[in-house]
């Protein structure tokens, strides 16, 4: 099966319409994570599989576009639209690493926690790891949050500005602006 038709058809609007809901749902749903951790917590792995679903359509959405392109009349417009379409790729591997290592963090922060109230069953008797420590520390989740901020509005805007030369290339001067009735 290519990756280009599906049914018969091309694949490309299909995997765009996902990308379009996905990536946006995938950063909003990592700022809450970020912003509260128990949601983190009770997600559990959700957040990776939902960041590793994100890229993968992303991945597929490009790809389709690319056999689309070699297949369609050429204008400015589909070459300005192909050659933004891969600038999304870059903002949603980064959005994937993020919803890796938040949840990481997450449960070194809940480790430290433990371990600094003295929860019995606690890795290290009565001693904090070091690098659960810092994973919970206030500066770390500071720059976690601005990270996972400037890459979830990277990523929005980066939908909105490929979908925008997409509709425009496919919809601009194929429709009348008034009703015409049904008629041609």
């Amino acid at each position: 099966m290519s990756v280009g038709l599906f049914n018969g058809l091309p694949s490309h609007p299909l995997f765009v319409h996902s990308a379009v809901v996905l990536v946006p749902l995938t950063a909003l749903v990592l700022l809450v994570c970020v912003l509260w951790p128990s949601v983190a917590r009770r997600l559990g792995w959700a957040l990776p599989v939902l960041g590793a679903l994100t890229l993968a359509l992303v991945v597929l959405t490009t790809e389709s576009g690319e056999w689309l392109e070699e297949r369609v009349r050429e204008t400015a417009l589909v070459e300005e639209h192909a050659e933004m379409g891969s600038d999304l790729t870059p903002w949603v591997i980064a959005l994937f690493v993020l919803t890796v290592a938040v949840p990481l963090l997450g449960r070194a922060g809940s480790r430290w926690g433990r371990e600094r109230s003295g929860a019995a069953g606690s890795s290290t008797e009565g001693g904090t790891s070091a690098v659960a420590r810092r994973a919970s520390s206030v500066p770390v989740r500071v720059a976690v949050l601005v990270l996972a901020l400037v890459v979830a509005v990277g990523a929005g805007v980066e939908v909105y500005r490929i979908g925008d030369s997409g509709a425009k290339a496919v919809w601009q001067g194929r429709f009348s602006k008034s009703e015409t009735g049904g008629k041609e």
